[in-house]
């Protein structure tokens, strides 16, 4: 770890932690606002179905309940269904099981629920068009007979990549199909000594968030201004997005974040259309909490995926061709992860050859979303396992064999982009010294898997203010959400900068009406890109306070350093005057520059991909199937952590949600489109119980661009979980499983093939 610096690369706990246990902290499920109303949804009970009917005489009936409402009644009922968010109510045609379709407005939640119970809608039930590969043959009825455009904005808020170009299709249950190429793959597989050629298969994954989403919304006719408190990773993308909804101008609609209880990239606006457009009709505040069940059917889990793999490797352990059919089941409305998923999957490994194809598809299921690192975790269960066969074939060290192959600065993403920078290596090398890759050799039932992953992730341009008070406390405003303890690392810069303890340093979140702009918390990007917004700011300050005491000290400002809360002659500590002395008198001091505010911006020109690589020992039991975690350790390239506290919080707590993937986790629907997992009684997360501990190794190779070198750091730690836990289960017990989870009746199956 890094040790120069007083407070940066130290550890610091989260700020707001004491308010969050203490229950103090006010989430949007707690707010109450004067006249405010409630609401519930009706959902659609079928997957497909034309609504012939609806009969909301019984529920108008019920005391205490304002309004009913369907998609006609609310200001959105002439713009087009494109995605989640703006399909606010089902129009005619529901499209998928827990569509709403209704909403009820009371002034209580009970007389809201019990109205809404009484709603009777009549629906002719249609085929549900549930299996992907059949949804893309010509044959197919269409979910969307019309077409639909493609949801791009949601996907490139995640990672920074080209995409590539599209091709023109008529309407199609395809809505996005890409295709990536170099080289000559057939002929790269056919010259390759060993081939391996497999087909995986992902699941539908719930983002497994504490706090299902909520949203209150209070339109004022008179000003026609609308507010909007939300639990949202992305502010400005929420109310861009109402604003176009509603026809209202960006200035007139005001978003303020609430405390997010758990996002992993599913929160960015999904019913707050519906409470606005509530709030308009009814002239009343409008308040919806979604219930579990609610939220598990009505919302954007990851989408399910195939992925057909065929890589192939000489004898000497060269890859020298790779083949990818990729199926993505994106659900109702698009999502376009294809383009991720391919520029990943040829990405890993320098491969001369390399032929890619991603098919996003619309069937009648729940609309995809991002779910942290959306479609890497599936790629690299598909890659890491693949890799680990070739080498268990050639007689390889599957470390070594990685090593060989592994991409880093430069080389080729599946896209033909260059990485700009890649700790792939660097990870692998702090993996080889860890003893459970010393000490792998298996004990009976044991095994030691390994597996890669990478994450690309995003930049978005951002700005700060930092103003030192005349008490000497210092007040940095950003726009960023904290999702993750960000502002636990935020305080830390001011703090280094400035040269005063980091309790002395507050972070202000502001909204979209008064606040600063940054991006949405989401690709991990905002650490990385706001952070030197707040330095620029600070330093814009530190000047002023440089400006303030050269005049008091009688020196040139090149002669004056911060030091301890002070500013002082360099060389002659003695000589030296407070910050709060220097801040007040800059508050009060007639004919001086005046307070000292800086405001800093940055738009980094470029991202800085993370890297991780995952180890754990398993053990199997034979006679029942059941996958035990033993030991775990995780090597992810940082760059620069400048709370180590926070960034090994963050690995850890992705490792665990990557234990999901592997062994737990998975959204089933049957066969007419009906989920069978909706609520955490039949949707298994991973608990405590059956957690190993996670030793976090915090691997330090600066990007170009971040502070102190920082990079991403919140994604990478979810993607290689699967793809080591299948390899440690392989090694175990001979067994490769090419689904996930690996519950214990699917590696029992596989045991007794």
């Amino acid at each position: 770890m890094s040790t120069d610096y007083r407070f940066l690369g130290k550890r610091r706990p989260m700020i707001e932690g004491p308010e969050k246990v203490s229950g103090r902290t006010q989430y949007t499920g707690d707010l109450v606002l004067p006249r405010m109303l409630h609401a519930r949804p009706v959902l659609s009970p079928y997957a497909h179905a034309n609504i012939l009917s609806i009969d909301a005489t019984k529920a108008r009936a019920v005391p205490g309940v304002v309004a009913v409402l369907t998609d006609q009644d609310l200001p959105t009922r002439n713009r087009p269904l494109a995605s989640r968010n703006s399909a606010v109510l089902a129009r005619e045609r529901v499209v998928y099981q827990g569509q709403p379709v209704v909403l009820v407005v009371g002034e209580t939640e009970e007389a809201a629920t019990d109205g809404a119970a009484l709603v009777e809608i009549d629906y002719e039930p249609l085929e549900a068009i549930v299996d992907p590969e059949k949804a893309m043959q010509d044959d197919s009825p269409l979910v969307w007979p019309d077409g639909i455009q493609s949801d791009e904005d949601m996907a490139s808020m995640h990672a920074a990549v080209d995409r590539g170009e599209e091709e023109e299709t008529k309407p199609s249950n395809i809505h996005g199909h890409l295709h990536f190429q170099r080289g000559d793959a057939e002929a790269g597989l056919a010259a390759s000594d060993v081939v391996v050629r497999r087909t995986y298969r992902t699941p539908s994954m719930h983002q497994g968030y504490l706090e299902p989403h909520a949203s209150v919304a209070d339109y004022d006719a008179v000003r026609k201004e609308l507010t909007v408190h939300t639990s949202t990773q992305g502010q400005y993308s929420v109310r861009d997005e109402l604003a176009k909804l509603l026809g209202l101008s960006r200035q007139r609609v005001r978003v303020i974040p609430m405390t997010v209880g758990g996002g992993f990239g599913a929160k960015y606006g999904i019913i707050d259309p519906l409470t606005a457009g509530a709030s308009m009709v009814t002239g009343r505040p409008v308040r919806m909490v979604l219930s579990r069940t609610e939220d598990f059917l009505a919302t954007t889990p990851a989408p399910a995926s195939t992925i057909e793999l065929q890589m192939g490797s000489t004898a000497a352990g060269v890859l020298n061709g790779l083949k990818a059919r990729v199926v993505i089941d994106n659900g109702a409305f698009s999502m376009s992860l294809g383009g991720i998923m391919g520029v990943l999957i040829g990405g890993y490994y320098k491969c001369a050859n390399v032929d890619i194809e991603c098919f996003d598809v619309i069937t009648n299921k729940l609309p995809a979303g991002a779910y942290r690192a959306p479609g890497a975790p599936p790629t690299s269960f598909a890659l890491e396992t693949a890799m680990d066969d070739i080498a268990s074939q050639l007689g390889l060290d599957p470390l070594e064999f990685r090593m060989a192959n592994a991409a880093g600065d430069g080389d080729l993403m599946g896209n033909g982009d260059p990485w700009p920078s890649l700790g792939l290596r660097e990870c692998l090398e702090r993996v080889r010294e860890h003893p459970i890759w010393r000490n792998r050799k298996d004990a009976p039932d044991e095994g030691v898997g390994l597996a890669l992953g990478a994450w690309p992730g995003a930049a978005a341009p951002a700005a700060a203010i930092c103003r030192v008070q005349g008490d000497g406390t210092v007040q940095v405003n950003v726009g960023s959400v904290d999702i993750s303890g960000l502002n636990s690392s935020l305080v830390l810069v001011a703090a280094e900068v400035l040269q005063v303890h980091p309790d002395k340093v507050e972070l202000v979140q502001g909204d979209t009406r008064g606040g600063l702009f940054a991006g949405a918390s989401g690709g991990s990007q905002t650490t990385y890109s706001v952070s030197t917004a707040v330095r620029a700011a600070a330093e814009e300050a530190r000047r002023q306070l440089l400006h303030e005491a050269a005049d008091k000290l009688e020196v040139g400002e090149e002669d004056l350093e911060v030091a301890d809360g002070d500013v002082q002659v360099k060389g002659a500590p003695t000589r030296r005057v407070s910050i709060p002395e220097l801040a007040a008198s800059a508050e009060s001091r007639r004919g001086g520059a005046g307070p000292i505010t800086g405001d800093g911006r940055s738009a980094m020109p470029s991202n800085a991909p993370g890297a991780a690589a995952h180890l754990c020992r398993v053990r199997v039991d034979r006679e029942t199937g059941e996958v035990t975690l033993l030991e775990y350790a995780s090597a992810q390239d940082i760059g620069f952590a400048m709370n180590p506290m926070m960034v090994e919080g963050q690995i850890q707590g992705g490792t665990v949600q990557g234990m999901g993937w592997g062994l737990h986790e998975a959204m089933v629907h049957d066969a007419d489109g009906q989920l069978i997992t909706a609520s955490f009684l039949d949707y298994a997360l991973p608990s405590i119980d059956v957690v190993s501990d996670i030793d976090v190794q915090l691997v330090e190779k600066p990007s170009e661009h971040g502070l102190n070198g920082a990079r991403i750091v919140g994604e990478p730690p979810v993607v290689p979980g699967a793809g080591a836990i299948a390899n440690a289960i392989f090694h175990a017990v001979g067994i490769r499983l090419n689904e996930i989870p690996m519950t214990p009746e699917r590696v029992l199956a596989a045991l007794n093939d």
